[in-house]
């Protein structure tokens, strides 16, 4: 088994323009550092509809969801074939609407399998066309994977294109659910709106906050989290790096919060985790070079997670 790399330069699932340059600008990183690590791995590029953000005429409420949903379908065929190819997929992506496909991906290539997933991420994303404020698509990955609309908290009213292509966003890989609700961890959410709360205590999603993993020890909880996904077959990891402190790191993502992990702390959850063995795929999100005011502060920090990580991963597989 080898990794190969994913990349996926696609941002318009995200409010915000600039996180489809995410992998160029770690890439840059590692060239600033002299270090070859994008030359030593298999890679491929997945198509983007990029140019879809010129596109007006959208609904509000799942904004540019047919590009999206190609984005995705595209995604989980590439990590589809890495897995059916004996290969582990190191995804690189822009916005957080993309997990949506790799989690496709990773259920696609394990149909018979329990897929579990590890979201470490500053936000929730648990958000439905029917439910979101603001019809950014990169909030609702996960509502897609379970396949819960949260209907309770419903406020929109979905018809027409929005509707039919949601559904088929549920459905992109294998029909219905990826992920149940049990099967889904979170580290490090802070920064969620109401219908996301109802729906984290309804379905008794387990949320490791940062001072629950500090003070309780990173180790404890890493270990807590494996233990309730004991019966997952494999893991999916998620990072969104604005689940890092944007005051002690970097700005340098579309929805920045403070008060998060730093690099190390991050680095230590996700191999702890990789040690398990279970962990199919790793994707890294929401890199945003436009909105770094520290330079290129956030790719730097990203691709020094990126080179730990990797060396873990070359480890265990």
């Amino acid at each position: 088994m080898a990794i190969k790399i994913i990349k996926n330069r696609s941002d318009i699932g995200a409010g915000t323009r600039g996180s489809d340059l995410g992998v160029d600008a770690i890439e840059i990183a590692a060239i600033n550092e002299n270090n070859d690590y994008f030359n030593r791995f298999d890679f491929m590029d997945v198509q983007t509809e990029n140019e879809s953000i010129y596109n007006k005429v959208n609904n509000s409420f799942a904004k540019r969801i047919k590009s999206v949903y190609n984005q995705c379908s595209r995604l989980s065929d590439a990590v589809q074939s890495t897995l059916s190819e004996g290969n582990f997929p190191l995804v690189l992506s822009g916005d957080h609407s993309s997990a949506l496909g790799t989690i496709s991906g990773v259920k696609a290539a394990n149909p018979d399998k329990r897929v579990g997933v590890i979201w470490i991420d500053a936000h929730a994303d648990l958000h439905s066309p029917y439910t979101s404020p603001s019809g950014n698509i990169h909030g609702m990955p996960l509502a897609a994977a379970i396949a819960d609309d949260n209907l309770d908290c419903q406020i929109n009213e979905v018809t027409g294109e929005t509707h039919k292509y949601w559904n088929a966003m549920k459905n992109i890989g294998v029909d219905g659910a990826k992920v149940l609700s049990s099967d889904l961890v979170y580290f490090g959410v802070r920064d969620t709106e109401e219908p996301e709360d109802k729906q984290i205590e309804k379905l008794g999603i387990k949320n490791y906050m940062v001072h629950e993993v500090r003070y309780r020890g990173l180790e404890v909880c890493v270990n807590e989290a494996l233990d309730k996904l004991s019966d997952c077959d494999v893991i999916y990891i998620s990072f969104d790096v604005d689940s890092m402190d944007c005051d002690l790191i970097s700005y340098g993502t579309g929805t920045p919060v403070p008060k998060g992990f730093d690099q190390h702390e991050i680095i230590a959850i996700i191999n702890q985790l990789l040690v398990s063995e279970k962990v199919a795929c790793v994707e890294f999100v929401e890199v945003n070079p436009l909105l770094d005011f520290k330079g290129n502060k956030m790719a730097e920090t990203a691709f020094e997670v990126l080179s730990e990580v990797t060396d873990k991963i070359q480890e265990v597989i």
